[in-house]
C-alpha cells in the first residue's frame, strides 16, 4: 500500500509538471486570453494518453504500472478541478457562451480523444 502510494505520488508530480509547462507552451503559441487553451489542450491530451496507455498496458500484462501512469502522471496531467475553475471563472464574468463551449469542447473532445488513443493503440498493437 505505501508502496503503491508512493507511486501515485511521484507520477502525480510528474504530471502537474508536465501539466505547468505544456500551459506555459501554450500560452506561448496561442496566447494568453480568456479562453483557457492550455487547460483544454491538458485534457484531450491526456485523454488521449490514457486511452491508448490502458490499451496498451492491458494487452502487454502491465496493469502493475497503472497507479504511476495512469493515475499519478495522468492524474496530475489532466486537470478536471482546473476545468471545473475555469468554467466557473467564465461564468462569473458573465461569459456563459464561452463557459458552454468550454465545457463542450472538453467534454466532447476529450471522451473523442481517448477512443482515438484506444483505437490507436489496438491497431499498433495488432500490427
Amino acid at each position: 500500500m505505501t508502496g503503491t502510494v508512493f507511486q501515485v505520488a511521484l507520477g502525480g508530480a510528474i504530471g502537474a509538471s508536465a501539466r505547468y509547462l505544456l500551459g506555459v507552451t501554450v500560452g506561448h503559441w496561442f496566447g494568453h486570453h480568456t479562453f483557457p487553451m492550455g487547460v483544454i489542450v491538458a485534457n484531450i491530451l491526456g485523454s488521449f494518453l490514457m486511452g491508448a496507455l490502458i490499451v496498451y498496458l492491458g494487452q502487454k500484462g502491465l496493469t502493475h504500472w497503472n497507479a504511476f501512469l495512469a493515475t499519478g502522471v495522468l492524474g496530475g496531467f489532466t486537470t478536471f478541478s482546473s476545468f471545473s475553475l475555469e468554467t466557473w471563472r467564465l461564468m462569473d464574468e458573465g461569459r456563459y457562451d464561452l463557459a458552454g463551449a468550454y465545457v463542450g469542447l472538453s467534454v466532447v473532445v476529450a471522451i473523442a480523444a481517448l477512443i482515438a488513443g484506444v483505437h490507436t493503440m489496438r491497431t499498433v498493437l495488432a500490427a
